[in-house]
């Protein structure tokens, strides 16, 4: 039977460029970075970033940051 693998949840920021496209980056993993000619394609490929920083990280022995969301009052 083949073993499934954890989903985990990453923020990630979608910036659109002046010149066109979208810069995407993962704040939580550091150095995380993408771009995209469209939203869909940005998305996909900060995916594929992400996945091949988890794998690295695996490789090197780096933890994953810990993660923390807080609730602020606004105005």
């Amino acid at each position: 039977m083949e073993q499934k693998g954890i989903v985990q949840n990453f923020e990630v920021i979608l910036e659109l460029e002046e010149e066109g496209g979208y810069h995407v980056y993962c704040p939580l993993l550091k150095g995380c970075h993408s771009y995209g000619a469209t939203k869909e394609e940005a998305l996909k490929r900060i995916k594929e970033a992400i996945e091949l920083w988890l794998e690295s990280a695996r490789e090197l022995g780096i933890e994953i940051p810990e993660r923390e969301v807080i609730s602020l009052e606004v105005g």
